[in-house]
């Protein structure tokens, strides 16, 4: 929903939601562009409504993003453009709290972008980040990209980096987060947590000595000494 102030980020589970994700033409919100957006409606842990565009971006797409999620320019060159595709994702998702893996510090600030460029205002739905949740519940893993969870659950990743499949694939995982939030290992418990913005605290070495700082430097810069 469109709204003058953007949703608040939550690190909890939800019963119904919306799982989405970009492709883009690059890792930049600043100067790269959305070239297909997909999304899963989810209720009580089962899918019951999909959405899948790809969008013209009006720009090359780079040889990176392209052997990343295969998709290249000819196959763009007679899609909509974004601003007719971002209006029927709108529709698509109405209230619905948002989820993703790693939305906060990309898909989010591509969506927002895009959505005061063409109406003017903001996303007001809540959302969650599963990147966010799996470090916290997850500590003992090295990794917590979507394809690691996914191999630490027996999740099939066939097809991974395309958005729809990876909205499926999110899903999963997503459910079987739940678990470990109902019932935390005793590594999770032990994970201090951001009073600002509820991410993984990690102990850091700096000029005055050990200190704990947030994961999410640096948009996030909360820091405590060691005691």
């Amino acid at each position: 929903m469109l709204s003058k102030n953007p949703g608040k980020k939550l690190n909890t589970y939800v019963s119904e939601y919306v799982i989405f994700d970009l492709e883009t033409t690059g890792i930049s919100c600043v100067t790269d562009a959305v070239v297909e957006i997909s999304a899963v409606k989810v209720i009580n842990g089962e899918i019951v409504d999909e959405f899948s565009e790809l969008v013209n971006p009006e720009m090359p797409i780079s040889y990176f993003a392209s052997q990343v999620n295969g998709i290249t320019d000819e196959m763009v060159a007679d899609c909509p453009t974004f601003n007719e595709v971002l209006g029927r994702f709108l529709d698509f998702i109405g209230d619905s709290v948002l989820a993703g893996h790693n939305i906060h510090s990309f898909d989010m600030k591509f969506i927002q972008r895009d959505v005061k460029k063409y109406f003017g205002k903001v996303i007001g739905n809540d959302y969650i980040d599963t990147l966010q949740i799996a470090r916290l519940y997850l500590p003992e893993l090295e990794h917590h990209k979507l394809t690691d969870l996914a191999e630490h659950y027996r999740i099939e990743t066939d097809g991974a980096h395309r958005a729809l499949n990876d909205c499926r694939m999110n899903q999963k995982v997503f459910e079987l987060l739940r678990k470990e939030m109902e019932k935390p290992s005793e590594a999770a418990k032990k994970v201090k947590k951001c009073p600002k913005c509820g991410r993984p605290l990690k102990m850091r070495k700096g000029k005055y000595g050990d200190f704990w700082g947030c994961t999410g430097y640096p948009e996030c810069r909360y820091t405590k000494n060691v005691k």
